[in-house]
């Protein structure tokens, strides 16, 4: 669905430094409720050298969807931290830094 991907996109690109938005938020928005996964289907077919900030999107509990252990989490975490984003653990506060 290119329009809908390009919806997604122009959401992402809206979210500010030092925030986040979840996969379902972002689904709900381009008015497709339920289809959280299809979201990060479409972040994750971006390109390596893409500008738009994926970093930003999260799971619904406020965790990094990789495997903690993977340098693509790392990566996230990374980019998020370097926002002033705080983790606890390995969750980020939704009520601190959801972007709505």
């Amino acid at each position: 669905m290119p329009y809908l991907d390009e919806m997604i996109w122009q959401i992402v690109a809206q979210i500010p430094a030092g925030k986040v938005m979840t996969y379902g938020q972002i689904a709900r928005l381009c008015g497709y409720p339920g289809y959280a996964r299809y979201v990060g289907k479409a972040l994750k077919q971006l390109p390596e050298d893409t500008a738009l900030p994926w970093h930003r999107v999260i799971n619904a509990k406020g965790e990094i969807s990789f495997p903690a252990d993977s340098e693509s989490y790392k990566k996230q975490q990374a980019l998020l931290e370097a926002e002033s984003i705080r983790f606890q653990g390995n969750r980020i506060s939704l009520s601190v830094y959801r972007y709505n």
